[in-house]
């Protein structure tokens, strides 16, 4: 019988040319069996036949052990799977352990959320005297009034916003188009930016079509709305860990908090499941449960 090493660079060979894989893909593939298959012959294991279910969980718990996040050691998990799988279609062996593995889990996190108070520091912290500052002001209030992805913001296209109407055409994942609804702040440092700074940014660049632009006249990148972001929440001194999609987060939970229904908030995100939007509901029960506590004589 044909060695697990051995087998391995025929399963690579196959990969690149039969799969198509990028190169980074094939690389991640490469480290994940390679540690594997070491981590199989430290164990005096070099050969299909006598990889067990066991040894393919024990070595995920070394790497959990080891501090991987968990979408690595999943990934890790689907490489093995897939190559216990290559080696049986390949009739080297019938064996095939991966079978019955549990994918490990990912721990239930939620997203971070901005209190209104932080996001009224952070409004506050930009200095709508300079014509960047005003620029940053309308991105950082269209982000939270509309709970955009940071890709849809910068996809914006400047005949996007229709003012009358108070609502702005967005395309989202997978070039689905959504109207959503700009609140009068936002729509207010919109038309300051529009009307006194992006002629002037506009001039100095070739991009015509994006709604907001860098100081160059290009289109604004993601590391440079992130540098923007990370200017503003150092300025208001604000301890919560902000990204962009912090604004996303925040703009959700708020308008559960205020009482709108879900399909509602689901149709103004753009996600195709409910069951994506019901993450916020967690949130929202949350702040049941705190004013439950402050107003319930019995909390």
């Amino acid at each position: 019988m044909r060695l697990l090493s051995s087998i391995l660079e025929n399963y690579y060979d196959s990969l690149l040319f039969y799969k198509g894989l990028s190169g980074l893909t094939l690389e991640s593939y490469s480290n994940d069996l390679k540690r594997y298959t070491v981590f199989l012959e430290e164990k005096g294991i070099k050969y299909p036949d006598d990889v067990k279910a066991e040894h393919i969980r024990e070595f995920i718990t070394v790497l959990r052990d080891l501090g991987l996040m968990i979408s690595s050691v999943v990934r890790n998990l689907s490489s093995i799977r897939n190559f216990h799988k290559y080696m049986v279609n390949e009739d080297v062996t019938q064996n095939n352990p991966s079978l019955n593995i549990d994918t490990p889990k990912e721990p239930k996190t939620y997203p971070a959320v901005m209190t209104v108070d932080e996001i009224e520091k952070l409004f506050a912290a930009v200095d709508t005297e300079s014509d960047l500052g005003k620029r940053d002001r309308a991105m950082l209030e269209m982000m939270y009034a509309c709970g955009l992805r940071i890709s849809e913001l910068l996809n914006i296209e400047y005949n996007s916003v229709i003012f009358p109407e108070g609502i702005v055409r967005v395309i989202g994942k997978r070039n689905k188009e959504r109207i959503v609804p700009i609140g009068s702040s936002a729509l207010s440092f919109l038309k300051t930016y529009l009307s006194d700074i992006r002629p002037g940014l506009a001039s100095k660049g070739a991009s015509r079509s994006s709604l907001f632009l860098n100081s160059r006249g290009g289109k604004m990148s993601r590391m440079g709305f992130w540098k923007i972001v990370r200017k503003y929440v150092q300025a208001a001194n604000l301890s919560i860990d902000i990204h962009p999609h912090t604004f996303r987060h925040s703009f959700a939970t708020h308008l559960l908090e205020g009482g709108a229904d879900l399909r509602s908030v689901q149709e103004m995100l753009g996600h195709a499941d409910i069951t994506t939007t019901q993450i916020y509901t967690h949130i929202d029960r949350e702040h049941l449960k705190q004013v439950y506590r402050q107003f319930h004589p019995r909390g």
